[in-house]
């Protein structure tokens, strides 16, 4: 007579059949972010720099009420693109240590407050993860995934993985206009300036195409000149700082070119373009329409505009957070990139090249 398998056993088959299929169900789903502050979900809160959103009021609005690291009052734009590709969470700094086992299945999130493109961007903010440091955390991640999963379902999620990259505003508000007569704006007019980041900006994006990904989210600048931080230190009227919008203008259009230079090169979509500066000129130039009372004003901050200084306990601070499209000095509120993810999700070809995130998603899902 056969001995009945033990509860350890039957345990031990159910666990793994759970495993396996949550792999299944995960795999098509993970989801990778590099970049700077506006999509840095914590990872400075473990680094000593003063690029951290780790208290008081940064969380307010928030599920836990609680500073999370985000550079937000709530989500911040990872957050509303997990929700809307069924991911099971937003994925966590990689720097977290509760991000072992099944959690990194869920993707991880590596960006850092503070970079740019280039490597000497943010130096004031000095230990931040720079993005050659970010791809070399990815590299660290696939190692760890495989131990987990094995070599072959690991490149399968990560070639099946959605991947969002935003850099390239620091570069600009931290770099070449940081200070008068900055470094970089001796050494490059500002149209070679913008040539040479998005020159430097290719040779990241083919590396991180290198470690298999085969979606990437690539955002431009939103219009730097309009944020509250330039408006409280160059603007007169309250008009939006004519020389950060030229460059805006300028590397927006080349960065989107170079993208499909890219994708005619790999033979594929690989890499999509999300114009939001667009994006953010919709509500910046019709604040009302969004149901904003201001897009100049940030909800929290001090001096004109709340646009100098940190946003801490001290700063002013709006009650309705929904009412104000930025949120600090320099980013948006959770209502405001709701809006912009909401273009990135169903934008036509003005706001999204070659094709929307719900394209996309459509398209892969027959594959």
């Amino acid at each position: 007579m056969a001995t009945p398998p033990s509860f350890a056993t039957l345990y031990s088959i159910i666990l793994g059949l759970f495993l396996a299929y949550n792999i299944r169900c995960i795999e098509g789903r993970a989801f990778f972010v590099f970049g700077d502050s506006l999509v840095d979900s914590g990872n400075n809160n473990y680094l000593a720099t003063s690029a951290r959103a780790d208290s008081p009021p940064y969380g307010i609005d928030y599920p836990t009420r609680r500073a999370t690291g985000r550079f937000s009052n709530g989500f911040n734009i990872p957050d509303i693109i997990s929700q809307n590709i069924g991911s099971q969470e937003s994925p966590l700094p990689y720097l977290s240590p509760q991000l072992t086992g099944q959690r990194l299945l869920v993707g991880a999130n590596f960006a850092s407050a503070g970079v740019g493109i280039l490597n000497d961007t943010g130096i004031q903010f000095v230990n931040i993860i720079r993005i050659a440091a970010q791809l070399e955390y990815f590299q660290q991640y696939q190692q760890r995934v495989r131990a987990l999963i094995g070599a072959d379902r690991t490149k399968q999620l990560v070639k099946q993985a959605l991947v969002l990259m935003t850099l390239g505003g620091n570069d600009f508000v931290n770099n070449y206009y940081l200070v008068p007569y900055s470094a970089r704006s001796r050494q490059y007019s500002l149209p070679d300036y913008v040539k040479f980041l998005i020159s430097e900006y290719q040779k990241v994006l083919m590396k991180l195409y290198n470690l298999g990904v085969t979606r990437v989210l690539v955002t431009g600048t939103g219009p730097m000149g309009c944020v509250p931080a330039e408006l409280a230190q160059r603007s007169r009227n309250g008009q939006c700082d004519a020389e950060l919008q030229r460059a805006a203008g300028l590397f927006n259009p080349q960065l989107t070119q170079m993208l499909q230079n890219l994708n005619r090169k790999i033979g594929r979509n690989v890499f999509i373009a999300a114009n939001t500066e667009l994006m953010h000129n919709d509500f910046i130039s019709n604040p009302g329409a969004y149901g904003f009372v201001t897009s100049k004003v940030a909800c929290c901050g001090q001096g004109p505009y709340n646009g100098l200084g940190l946003c801490t306990q001290l700063s002013n601070l709006c009650p309705n957070r929904d009412q104000y499209a930025f949120w600090d000095p320099f980013h948006p509120s959770e209502k405001a990139n709701k809006i912009i993810v909401q273009q990135i999700l169903t934008g036509t070809t003005e706001y999204m090249t070659p094709m929307n995130l719900s394209t996309i998603l459509a398209v892969d899902s027959k594959v």
